[in-house]
């Protein structure tokens, strides 16, 4: 954009990973930014989360890698293995598989907090707002005036932009004003159950395995650069079960804490001497039930000087580890935009065609299994276990599927070291 021309004023609602990294593209852009965050108070919630190379590059970028390697693990390899735990696919990750940034396992409130603390020390103080509800937006030629209100003091608040983004996750406000008809999220029949277990690192605890198949997978991974530090590791694990169900669960029950006995049975044989799955079920502090949802993609996010992004644009189930990444790279495309295009509605108009197709076939493919199909495949096929994979699944057909995957989410080595250099 012509840099003699009065400061983009963007108006970013939600402070969580991708409202955040946003306000850091966009204030790197030369935006002024305001960000509106509806929970009180910024806090390292959640459990772990992988960044993949892709999205690394861009934290790296904006000055975060010293910090995401003090956090979080660098992730050496990614292995699949069947309900016996024998090996189907094993391949390096980040520097170890040759590319030019890592891949971290970070714990997703650690890492919301790194982008916080970055956030607060480059925007001038007040342009953070927590416990600011968006309760809708009006647009005219000159701008949008987005109407807040305050959760602990019940005001109303507007704000005047001459943009605004919606961060505002897979509940979005303005994605639902965008699509009043579009109903709850789509449940895939699958629940997760998620927490952390604190025990003594496995294989050679940079590792990420993936066991299982379609109707009962567990997926674990250490999170914890402090873990690490003293000899131990904090696991991050994800137990999935197969439960179908006629309606979406009600959103009060989207993350809430149940006992273990809903789920632990069908894993209690899950003993593969260097992974013990029961073990790790039963030291867990606290377990989280949350349904593997997504939406249908929608052929627009951009409506004149509002758009979506993150979840709030393309929730997508949690399969290839790359939901947050994919909301990185839109906070991205987005600063790119504003560093050159002529108007603010030519910008949000541009990122949203560069960022809309492939989110939408990540989606897509997320349903068909992305990477994890390798599993499905091996149950199919030899669901009594074997002796040589090869046998099973040839490994030109699994070195096809982890490839096609990387090149359809943007993450294929090339690609990415191409962008570093």
């Amino acid at each position: 954009m012509n840099h003699n021309t009065p400061r983009v004023r963007a108006i970013i609602v939600g402070g969580g990973i991708g409202g955040l990294t946003t306000a850091l593209c966009l204030h790197r852009a030369g935006l002024e930014v305001e960000v509106h965050e509806a929970t009180r108070e910024v806090r390292p919630l959640g459990v772990g989360i992988n960044l993949l190379p892709h999205s690394v590059r861009v934290l790296r970028e904006l000055g975060l890698q010293s910090a995401l390697s003090g956090s979080g693990i660098e992730t050496a390899e990614l292995i699949y293995v069947n309900k016996f735990g024998q090996h189907i696919w094993q391949e390096p990750r980040g520097i170890a598989a040759g590319y030019a940034v890592p891949q971290y396992s970070i714990h997703r409130g650690e890492l919301q907090m790194i982008l916080y603390r970055a956030a607060q020390s480059v925007l001038p103080v007040g342009s953070i707002h927590t416990g600011s509800t968006l309760l809708g937006f009006t647009e005219d030629a000159g701008g949008v005036t987005a109407e807040f209100t305050g959760r602990d003091s019940g005001h109303t608040t507007h704000v005047r932009g001459d943009i605004l983004i919606a961060a505002d996750g897979i509940h979005s406000t303005v994605r639902h004003m965008f699509y009043p008809d579009e109903g709850p999220p789509r449940y895939s029949g699958r629940m997760l159950w998620r927490a952390t277990t604190e025990r003594a690192p496995f294989l050679g605890g940079r590792s990420m395995v993936w066991a299982g198949h379609d109707s009962q997978k567990f997926v674990c991974y250490p999170i914890s650069a402090d873990a690490m530090r003293s000899g131990r590791a904090l696991v991050n694990w994800i137990a999935e079960l197969r439960v179908p169900m006629e309606l979406t669960p009600s959103r009060t029950d989207w993350n809430r804490r149940v006992e273990k006995d809903v789920f632990r049975a069908p894993f209690q044989s899950w003993n593969f001497g260097w992974l013990n799955v029961p073990e790790l079920i039963d030291q867990a502090e606290a377990v989280y039930e949350f349904p593997m949802v997504d939406r249908d993609p929608v052929p627009r996010w951009t409506h004149g000087r509002v758009t979506l992004l993150g979840d709030a644009a393309h929730p997508m189930y949690p399969v290839g580890s790359n939901g947050a990444s994919q909301a990185i790279l839109d906070a991205e495309e987005l600063g790119r935009q504003f560093a050159s295009a002529p108007s603010p509605q030519a910008a949000l108009e541009l990122y949203e065609a560069v960022r809309l197709p492939p989110t939408a076939a990540i989606v897509l493919a997320n349903r068909k299994g992305g990477p994890d199909r390798v599993l499905q495949l091996a149950e199919e096929r030899a669901p009594d276990g074997f002796d040589d994979i090869c046998k099973v699944i040839p490994r030109e057909e699994l070195e096809a599927i982890a490839q096609s995957y990387k090149q359809t989410a943007g993450f294929d080595r090339e690609t990415v070291n191409r962008k570093v250099s």
